[in-house]
């Protein structure tokens, strides 16, 4: 077999790994909880300023409408931004005021809501203050009804920008009970987990 053929069955070797993508996995879903935060209404915040000290804030919350009141510069919208990418913009409002360049946002506290519904004992919404994964929001809505779930297929519904598309996430919650499978799904603010309700034919 001569050097050129073999360069072109390698070539389409890499062509064919390189084009079959595996689904992205449901411990994926971990990636956020090492990510910085996006800040939404209802975080509690403080800014402060090392070198003006002066001019830091007392802990406020997000408002509704995302934005907070800084007395040096009124009303500024925080939801949707990192606590970096607010750093930043504030910085590049009070640069010529500050002598120290140098603005720090610390999240105090941090809540949202995720939904359990289906055999749960208390199904509803349930109220976060730190990363909670899929069972531990089950757990929150008094665990499964056990003699009714199918925990075999616990579905995790997702909203996906700002269109009206979902993401779908199927569960086997039944290996984390046994103890075959660690459980590393966390869910995302608005996520809604629905326990099916088992199959029988009486």
């Amino acid at each position: 077999m001569n050097k050129s053929l073999i360069a072109l069955l390698g070539i389409g070797l890499l062509a064919g790994v390189t084009g079959c993508q595996a689904p992205p996995s449901a411990v994926s879903t971990l990636e956020s909880e090492h990510a910085e935060i996006t800040l939404r209404e209802g975080d509690v915040i403080q800014v402060r300023f090392p070198g003006a000290q002066n001019l830091d804030t007392p802990p406020q919350p997000i408002r509704r409408d995302g934005k907070i009141t800084l007395g040096i510069v009124g009303e500024v919208t925080a939801a949707g931004l990192t606590p970096t990418e607010l750093q930043a913009q504030l910085l590049a409002k009070l640069s010529d005021q500050l002598l120290s360049k140098e603005v720090l946002v610390t999240v105090v506290s941090s809540t949202f809501a995720v939904y359990v519904d289906g055999p749960v004992l208390r199904p509803g919404k349930i109220i976060a203050d730190h990363p909670i994964t899929v069972m531990e929001a089950i757990m929150e809505a008094g665990g499964f009804d056990y003699q009714r779930a199918d925990t075999e297929n616990v579905t995790v519904l997702r909203h996906k920008g700002e269109g009206k598309q979902y993401l779908y996430y199927t569960l086997n919650l039944k290996r984390v009970l046994d103890g075959d499978q660690k459980d590393l799904f966390y869910l995302d603010p608005g996520d809604m987990v629905h326990v099916p309700q088992k199959f029988s034919w009486f």
